[in-house]
């Protein structure tokens, strides 16, 4: 199923937004951030979802978010709050949640090491979150910024070895890397989530499909085994459509 999820929807009151997406997918990654917070508006959330014929899935906050942080209050400061997300997300009936790996210190050096210690410490507790309330987690693939943590196969798949936890495949950030093929090949059949969004491989830009420098039929073609949602990751409203019809021609 084809989604739509958007950061700058979060400014504006979630039931504007719902009506607006409602009448163009059938699938909304709510980013759980500012008015979108999931906590904040559920109540209105189950009064009202089943006026809608959707189905929902959840991006945990990443804002002051940090699962590698060295500060160890803010580091369960930033587990919990992902646990308190996934226990919201599983009221609303969503069955996945996407979760960030974690940032290095960019005060501290020579931390690298403890730092992913850390990430796969938070990510082992989320892991068994995920199992109490019955949601599939799927830990994100981050884009060419060095402080940010699973960037490649081999560094997002040191984090998850071990533990119950699916993939979400970002094909724009992996085009930042030049690394597409080999995030397919090392994850298939773990990939519980994917973001769809165009570049030029030089900047994270979240461009409409066709706009970028991305050839989506090899990847798409790949995917032809996975059976869950293609979230694009938009700009805006208006460019998530262009894209679903750039998408559907591929699927």
């Amino acid at each position: 199923m084809i989604g739509v999820s958007c950061t700058d929807f979060c400014s504006r009151a979630p039931e504007e937004i719902w009506e607006e997406v409602s009448k163009e997918f059938s699938h909304w990654e709510i980013f759980s951030e500012a008015k979108h917070a999931i906590g904040g508006f559920l109540e209105r959330f189950l009064e009202k979802k089943d006026s809608y014929d959707m189905s929902y899935s959840v991006h945990a906050p990443i804002c002051e978010v940090n699962i590698a942080s060295l500060n160890e209050r803010m580091r369960e400061a930033a587990v919990i709050d992902i646990v308190v997300t996934m226990e919201v997300a599983a009221a609303m009936g969503a069955q996945t949640v996407t979760v960030h790996p974690g940032v290095y210190s960019m005060a501290v050096g020579g931390m690298k090491a403890r730092a992913e210690d850390l990430a796969r410490l938070s990510l082992k507790t989320v892991s068994r979150a995920a199992k109490e309330y019955g949601v599939t987690v799927a830990v994100e693939n981050m884009p060419s910024i060095p402080v940010m943590m699973g960037r490649t196969p081999e560094e997002l798949g040191a984090l998850v070895e071990g533990m119950d936890l699916g993939i979400c495949f970002d094909i724009g950030h992996a085009n930042t890397m030049g690394n597409i093929d080999e995030f397919l090949d090392r994850f298939e059949g773990k990939i519980a989530n994917v973001h769809i969004h165009d570049n030029n491989g030089d900047r994270d830009a979240h461009l409409t499909m066709g706009e970028g420098s991305i050839d989506f039929r090899p990847v798409v073609s790949k995917l032809s085994g996975y059976r869950g949602n293609y979230v694009i990751e938009s700009k805006s409203l208006e460019s998530a459509v262009k894209s679903t019809t750039a998408l559907e021609a591929l699927l």
